[in-house]
């Protein structure tokens, strides 16, 4: 089998994408793993080849937050806004797909741009697979809109709802896609979630339901294992013995606190109250020290960390806009101390800058798998990976929805009683202390930990396996028209 895997959007969209590109070639198969620009790097790094097609994820998160019309009160302007933005860079994606289609057996592609990867695959007359990592087909068992008040509407009202949301999506992106393509060209929509999560739904779809594409072990785990201090205190993120990299969008270089320094650190002032010795000798491996640079293994300081103290609460957004990363760092410090728990927080693509004291850890990713299980609670923005990672580890999630299926995730668990959730824009320390206040009951906890006994984690096999199934059916389908 021959496959063109095209996954778009967010590292939360890739990663699904890297690890089936993975496992498809380890059954044998012939694979072309597409992704946006900026995560082709990100891809290469853990050994899995890509090439990129489309426009970088990073021009489209910074569009979205500079248009005023997604904080618009009138939900026509941010209809518009959203439509938008979903088919700006369409031509161009539709094109790179184009000529990287011939040749492949199969196309397969995420939630982001799903309709263009289907046209691609339905114009050369091959199957497509999609890879849902939420329940957006339509159905009555998910509340088209996601809020406590709309879980009580009639199941009918629902399906209407993600039917005319289909077809509004479908009517904003037909200006830039193709039209009259084969209609009986095979194809399937793989649920990579647990469906468990919204109860009646595994009965309203036909499937296949894969589950979550757990990263179980560790391939997608951060690789940024150094932290590089020059003589003149900046501190860049780097590998031993290469040169310092980008984690992008923000720049590299930061300034490090003074020895002596009790100042904040962040892009203009710091994030962290510390010091270039508590990276190499509290709890921090040193692994160089020259006349031009010193490295310390970050990987080991925050294992180090972790076993110092007592369970921190861990918060990441990923992707995802924080505001003023000064005042949201100070923020978190606050809570977290007043509640008298550390706090590790992983920035993600915000302007944060790494450092390490005996209160707070802030690293760029972690290893959810590794490192959940050691944390009190999870805060984070609902994406399905990071949602999936601490299903796992059976940790209290607080979710703090920005966009797209994050409150979705958000209110599923906060219905069964797994998390609290609040809109992200609606965060402050007096609500983030009584989110971790609920979360923190006894009973949550232990609800966290059954789930987590119950998780199916291998959800990326059996979503190979949906891929491989679905080229047979193509094949018996086109022998059957043959005859």
């Amino acid at each position: 089998m021959r496959a063109l895997l095209a996954f778009t959007g967010s590292r939360g969209d890739a990663q699904p994408g890297i690890l089936l590109a993975r496992a498809l070639r380890e059954r044998g198969h012939e694979v072309t793993l597409a992704l946006a620009p900026n995560l082709v790097a990100f891809a290469l790094d853990h050994g899995v080849p890509a090439v990129p097609f489309g426009c970088d994820t990073g021009d489209l998160l910074h569009a979205q937050r500079t248009d005023e019309r997604f904080a618009a009160r009138d939900p026509r302007a941010r209809s518009r806004a959203l439509f938008e933005l979903q088919r700006r860079g369409v031509p161009e994606a539709l094109a790179d797909l184009r000529a990287l289609a011939p040749g492949h057996d199969v196309v397969v592609a995420g939630m982001a741009g799903e309709e263009l990867a289907e046209s691609v695959a339905r114009s050369i007359g091959v199957p497509f697979a999609a890879v849902h990592f939420f329940p957006i087909h339509p159905n009555s068992a998910v509340p088209v809109v996601p809020t406590r008040w709309a879980a009580r509407l009639p199941g009918v009202v629902h399906r209407w709802g993600w039917s005319m949301l289909a077809r509004a999506r479908a009517a904003a992106l037909s200006p830039v896609l193709p039209a009259d393509l084969d209609p009986a060209t095979p194809s399937v929509r793989i649920q990579a979630y647990d469906p468990d999560l919204f109860p009646g739904l595994r009965a309203e779809l036909p499937g296949p339901f894969a589950g979550f594409p757990i990263d179980v072990d560790g391939l997608l785990r951060d690789r940024t294992s150094g932290v590089r201090i020059t003589p003149n205190g900046s501190v860049t993120s780097t590998r031993p013995g290469e040169d310092s990299w980008d984690l992008p969008p923000s720049a590299t270089t930061r300034p490090l606190a003074d020895e002596s320094s009790t100042a904040p650190m962040g892009p203009n002032t710091d994030t962290l109250s510390t010091s270039t010795s508590a990276w190499g000798t509290e709890f921090g491996a040193q692994l160089v020290i020259d006349s031009a640079t010193t490295v310390f293994d970050v990987d080991h300081a925050l294992h180090a960390w972790l076993e110092s103290g007592t369970a921190p609460i861990y918060v990441g957004f990923g992707s995802m806009d924080v505001g003023d990363p000064v005042a949201f760092v100070a923020m978190l410090r606050a809570v977290c101390a007043a509640r008298g728990r550390r706090l590790l927080l992983a920035s993600g693509w915000a302007d944060i800058a790494p450092g390490i004291d005996d209160q707070v850890a802030v690293v760029g990713q972690v290893d959810h798998a590794r490192v959940l299980p050691q944390c009190v609670a999870a805060v984070h923005h609902g994406g399905a990976g990071t949602t999936a990672a601490a299903l796992r580890a059976g940790v209290p999630q607080v979710i703090c929805s920005v966009q797209a299926d994050q409150p979705y995730w958000g209110q599923a668990l906060q219905r069964l009683g797994l998390a609290a959730t609040t809109p992200a824009r609606t965060l402050t320390a007096a609500k983030l202390t009584a989110l971790l206040d609920l979360v923190a009951a006894p009973e949550v906890g232990r609800r966290a930990a059954n789930w987590a006994a119950g998780l199916r984690t291998d959800g990326v096999a059996r979503t190979a396996d949906a891929v491989e199934h679905l080229l047979d059916t193509a094949e018996i389908h086109t022998a059957g028209r043959l005859q």
